[in-house]
């Protein structure tokens, strides 16, 4: 996940219904065009269900070179052979989930609009901090809104790399991106675009790399 170039960051759905039906969606997703990682998001599921839904999903995304991080569970994130873990401010403190990790685990931490938790994550070690949401968003109660600013000032003073994350589309990401992100997550931008994920993916790459 090197910094600098912003890239695609997929969240999935909440709730997967097959997973390993939805599998194929997924891999025609991360085959039409650059992603950098995929966060495993599920709602309400038991260790056992989720460890299963993470051994469907990781295989497929490791395979292509995408990092795959589970979300909120340091613990499982590395009995399950994911590659981080992304953390809100409500889970366990950034030192007990590096722990959990491991040194080479990823970790990310959910910042909302709050430059003071951008710099305590950065200072203590996170791989990337996340800033959110800039636009509403149906996929999760958001308790902040995040302004563009945010990311122009944290991109021209620090090297940790950010994420710009809640209700993300093809149509409204380009502020962000101009804005100096290095990351776009997005989750219902893709899987519920009018044209299907792919397209969605594709679009999305297509704006990522213009100049």
């Amino acid at each position: 996940m090197s910094p600098r170039n912003s890239r695609l960051y997929l969240i999935t759905p909440p709730v997967i219904e097959a997973p390993k039906q939805w599998v194929n969606t997924l891999e025609q997703a991360l085959d039409a065009g650059d992603v950098a990682c995929l966060q495993i998001r599920a709602k309400g599921l038991d260790d056992d269900s989720l460890a299963r839904l993470v051994d469907v999903l990781r295989p497929p995304a490791q395979r292509r070179g995408v990092a795959v991080l589970l979300n909120d569970r340091p613990d499982l994130a590395f009995e399950t052979g994911c590659d981080g873990v992304h953390i809100g401010q409500g889970d366990m403190p950034y030192a007990q989930a590096r722990e959990a990790i491991g040194p080479d685990g990823i970790i990310g931490v959910t910042c909302h609009d709050s430059r003071h938790l951008a710099m305590e994550a950065g200072e203590a070690g996170a791989d990337y901090v996340a800033f959110g949401a800039f636009f509403p968003t149906e996929t999760k109660d958001a308790p902040t809104r995040a302004d563009v600013d945010l990311l122009y000032w944290w991109s021209e003073l620090f090297t940790v790399p950010c994420v710009a994350i809640g209700g993300i589309t093809v149509e409204n990401c380009r502020p962000l991106v101009k804005a100096g992100t290095d990351f776009l997550a997005v989750s219902g931008g893709v899987w519920n675009h009018p044209e299907g994920p792919a397209a969605a993916v594709a679009a999305f790459n297509r704006i990522l790399t213009e100049k």
